[in-house]
């Protein structure tokens, strides 16, 4: 992997973690605060390196993630985990706690933790089995016993996970775009369907 600009990887992972949305080069810096001049030269050095591939709608190109490619799927882990460990250190800290679940494939800190400091619970996206999810509800009451912030968390299966993606569900979608303390891969998968 080249060097990434933090815009390059904002790009990747936006596109990633909205896949209900189409971007094209205006949009895409209208989204990162870009120039859409600045955000179609990022497009084309990433379609260049086969990690997106893009299509005509009318006018515009429109850009996917080239998801067939195995190197996009490590690119985006790569990119997810770097995400997180670049995170502040008052996020970080509630990564370490998700943690010590282990019973769910796949834990996404979303809500206003990720922009303020000074919250009233924490909000987390849990993708386990429905099998597994009394567990993982007891291991979510043990980190709540001892933390004055309170884990809030949004369960759902892998089938809720495809259902809710494919519906467009706003509480869903507002979640994946969180930063994912641990499942990189099985997210990957999940948002991949």
């Amino acid at each position: 992997m080249k060097d990434i600009t933090n815009n390059e990887m904002l790009f990747v992972l936006s596109i990633f973690k909205s896949p209900e949305k189409q971007y094209n080069a205006r949009s895409m810096g209208k989204h990162l605060g870009i120039s859409p001049m600045g955000a179609l030269k990022i497009a084309r050095r990433l379609e260049k390196e086969n990690i997106l591939k893009s299509k005509e709608i009318g006018k515009a190109r429109i850009y996917k993630l080239n998801m067939r490619n195995d190197y996009v799927k490590d690119y985006i882990r790569f990119l997810l985990k770097r995400e997180a460990e670049q995170a502040p250190s008052y996020v970080k800290v509630w990564i370490n706690e998700l943690k010590k679940i282990k019973n769910a494939n796949v834990a996404v800190l979303f809500g206003s933790i990720l922009r303020k400091k000074e919250v009233n619970d924490i909000d987390v996206l849990l993708i386990t089995s429905q099998k597994r999810f009394p567990k993982v509800k007891k291991e979510v009451e043990n980190i709540n016993l001892v933390n004055i912030k309170k884990l809030h968390p949004m369960y759902q299966s892998k089938e809720d996970v495809k259902a809710n993606i494919k519906r467009e569900d706003k509480a869903l979608l507002s979640a994946i775009k969180g930063i994912v303390a641990f499942g990189e891969d099985k997210l990957i998968d999940l948002v991949e369907e």
